[in-house]
């Protein structure tokens, strides 16, 4: 009871201290410039917007926060060492590798980094620089790497939940160049989550003792222990022209997993063996790149379900409260027959619902090829296509997609799309986005 006490004073205190720190505040507003982003785009591209970005900001702080709380829990028995230089030099090193790309906004990345440049400096131990190099080279020495490492572990296991629960979600469907120039739609799914973390570290001046020897640390928590905020920020990204958003989900959920053990088991035994040091912060750079290769290669050797037909029109999309979404129309369906008349293009489905102004009936294709009738009235203001965005057809000639995303590129709000015709900005958007897998 005492333990427990003392726990919840220290978080209050922890929690106190996320509140002074910059990061979090941070973290917060890079998701919401992020989403805001989202929404012109989907804007610049469909004329409508299909997520609010106030919405999708709220469910990441919250999914954020429960989130934060269970890796809290976690790492309460696998323990760390950190210090207020530390939390400096990793999100500083998060920061200038954004300035590449968005997706490198991940601690399997600067912690990896890190402790390859631990290992570096290693070697050189009569090395002595003067000023701030001196003080950046003896905090960068003084990481516990094997303890940062299995925290990045445990904080990938969360991402695969969230991305399992929510990923989903934060599909925006764009119009893509495939192979040999044809034109099929697709899937941009990226979602950022901010975390606090409370992590237990061991107290310099003394305190209360822990009832249970956390892994990493040894002897350090027989001088009692505190409590440390830590916010973090957590993220994947993917592309797809060959699977439905829930299903690439659940797919990269499973790899995440599977990276996440691999990168635990390996910092764990790094605890136990100094020298597998390297080969583990390695293994976390290495593997997480092979992931955004498998991805991609993995696409391209599947063939895309989201073209144009040879009967119908393939749903790329369904708007939220539209009446397509109403009658229940999915994502991967397609629209044979409206008002009793076969279509294959935009304009004679335009055509058929003119033929009724007040009431359609639909002829839809579901998943297993099999047809479902649907009818319902129709009203003013309803979507001119019923709220369906449908795969592009190869005579409009036009590419959608988006370029990589800096950090630099998000602060300055800059969409850089491109059009297949040609490449200037705030035209008809083209082209195809380098958006690999990120965590």
């Amino acid at each position: 009871m005492e333990t427990l006490k003392q726990l919840l004073m220290y978080g209050i205190d922890a929690g106190i201290q996320l509140l002074t720190q910059p990061f979090y505040y941070i973290s917060i507003l890079f998701v919401m410039l992020f989403y805001r982003r989202q929404v012109l785009v989907e804007r610049k591209l469909f004329h409508v917007k299909l997520h609010s970005w106030g919405i999708q900001t709220w469910r990441t702080f919250l999914g954020g926060v429960l989130a934060g709380i269970a890796v809290s829990i976690v790492v309460a028995f696998l323990g760390i060492s950190l210090s207020l230089e530390a939390i400096l030099c990793i999100w500083v090193t998060s920061l200038i590798l954004m300035l590449f790309h968005i997706r490198y906004l991940c601690f399997a990345y600067s912690i990896g980094l890190l402790g390859i440049l631990q290992f570096v400096l290693g070697w050189f131990p009569n090395w002595q620089p003067d000023g701030w190099i001196s003080h950046v080279t003896t905090t960068i020495l003084s990481l516990d790497i094997p303890a940062l490492l299995a925290l990045s572990a445990v904080l990938h296991f969360a991402e695969a939940m969230l991305v399992r629960l929510q990923g989903s979600g934060f599909a925006t469907p764009l119009f893509l160049e495939g192979k040999r120039g044809r034109l099929v739609g697709g899937y941009h799914m990226q979602s950022f989550w901010p975390l606090p973390l409370f992590l237990l570290v061991p107290a310099v001046g003394g305190g209360s003792v822990l009832p249970w020897t956390p892994f990493f640390g040894g002897d350090a928590w027989s001088g009692g222990f505190t409590m440390m905020a830590l916010p973090v920020v957590i993220g994947f990204g993917e592309m797809t022209q060959s699977m439905l958003p829930q299903e690439k989900a659940g797919i990269t959920a499973k790899r995440l997993v599977f990276y996440a053990a691999t990168v635990l088991a390996l910092s764990l035994l790094a605890e136990w063996w100094t020298p597998l040091m390297i080969v583990a912060a390695l293994s976390a750079l290495l593997l997480h790149e092979g992931l955004v290769w498998y991805s991609r290669y993995e696409e391209q050797q599947r063939s895309p379900i989201f073209v144009h037909p040879i009967r119908g029109l393939r749903v790329l999309a369904v708007l939220p409260d539209s009446p397509a979404s109403e009658l229940g129309i999915l994502a991967g369906e397609t629209i044979l027959k409206v008002n009793g008349k076969l279509i294959h293009s935009k304009e004679q489905l335009h055509g058929a619902l003119r033929q009724n102004s007040a009431f359609c009936k639909l002829e839809v294709q579901n998943h297993q090829g099999e047809s479902k009738f649907l009818q319902r009235a129709i009203y003013a203001g309803d979507h001119h296509q019923l709220g369906a965005i449908v795969a592009p057809d190869p005579r409009d000639g036009i590419a959608v997609g988006l370029k990589p995303v800096s950090l630099l590129t998000l602060l300055a709000n800059k969409l850089h799309l491109r059009s297949k015709r040609g490449s200037s900005e705030g035209k008809t958007p083209g082209g195809s986005e380098d958006a690999g897998f990120h965590s």
